[in-house]
């Protein structure tokens, strides 16, 4: 079926939605945005996900024209229209029209998108097999420059390490700060396993806070796990028992190599495993019905 998209309050089908070349989020990057998946018929964590979008644009005093529980139902309806059960949603908010000029007082009102689709991130034997990373010469942007915790459509610091990667035969490439620890991925939050903890990089050191990465960070302590946000250079990541990503778009994938040292044995490692097949029960489990009769 041709995909139908939301923009600004009606629903297109994907050849005829536009927006304004003038539109901020087109000129400058100006905007937030959230990318959502549904599973099995329901919204995983959409709460969570409209909770962020709003955070976000709090942040950079964008006024979104929606509250959330209209946001809510677009999301929904550009779904049940579009007969998505398992897929991808990309919820976008930019400044809206205006002129050539920086000044956000520019724009009258904020541009709506909602997208629903699929997606494949990653090769799909790479969730068996386990992937590769290397840590690329890009830095993740400073707290203080532009805050990763605000999901903002200017995304080109991880496009340049994306670049690194794709230059370097690599499908993800670890990220660090400007003191040299260890961040975050292009797309994911990274974690790794020693013995029984589970340790990911904390908010502070400069991450988007994944709301998958939430979600493996509770049924990682449900499994009886001692879980932790921790501070973590390349030594631990090298050194540690096993190793995974976590994201929206990624979900949860094992990482068996980093700059050329494997880690623990090479191959996926029974914890990770373990919380894989948790976090897929959960996602199937739960979630804003897309069709509330079914």
């Amino acid at each position: 079926m041709d995909r139908l998209v939301y923009v600004d309050g009606t629903l297109y089908p994907k050849d005829e939605a536009k927006v304004s070349v003038f539109d901020h989020g087109f000129l400058y990057g100006d905007g937030v945005f959230e990318g959502i998946r549904a599973y099995a018929g329901r919204v995983f964590r959409l709460e969570e996900h409209l909770r962020r979008l709003y955070d976000s644009a709090k942040a950079i005093m964008l006024q979104i024209p929606l509250d959330m529980d209209a946001m809510r139902r677009v999301v929904v309806e550009t779904c049940a229209r579009n007969g998505i059960e398992d897929g991808y949603i990309r919820l976008v908010v930019s400044r809206g029209r205006g002129d050539l000029g920086l000044d956000p007082r520019k724009c009258a009102t904020a541009t709506v998108v909602c997208i629903a689709d699929t997606i494949a991130l990653y090769p799909a034997e790479l969730y068996t097999t386990g992937m590769r990373v290397m840590t690329v010469p890009t830095r993740r942007s400073g707290v203080e420059n532009l805050n990763p915790r605000i999901k903002s459509l200017n995304y080109l610091n991880n496009i340049l390490a994306k670049i690194e990667a794709n230059s370097a035969g690599y499908a993800e490439v670890l990220m660090l700060n400007d003191d040299g620890l260890v961040v975050e991925c292009t797309g994911d939050n990274i974690f790794i396993v020693k013995g029984r903890r589970v340790l990911t990089p904390p908010p502070w050191v400069g991450i988007l806070e994944g709301i998958t990465r939430a979600a493996v960070m509770q049924v990682a302590r449900q499994a009886g796990l001692d879980v932790a946000e921790e501070v973590l250079t390349r030594m631990d990541v090298w050194t540690a028992d096993e190793c995974f990503l976590t994201g929206t778009a990624a979900e949860a994938i094992p990482v068996v190599e980093c700059d050329g040292r494997a880690i623990g044995t090479g191959r996926p490692g029974p914890v990770t495993a373990d919380l894989i097949e948790r976090f897929r029960r959960l996602c199937r489990s739960e979630g804003v019905p897309i069709r509330p009769d079914r």
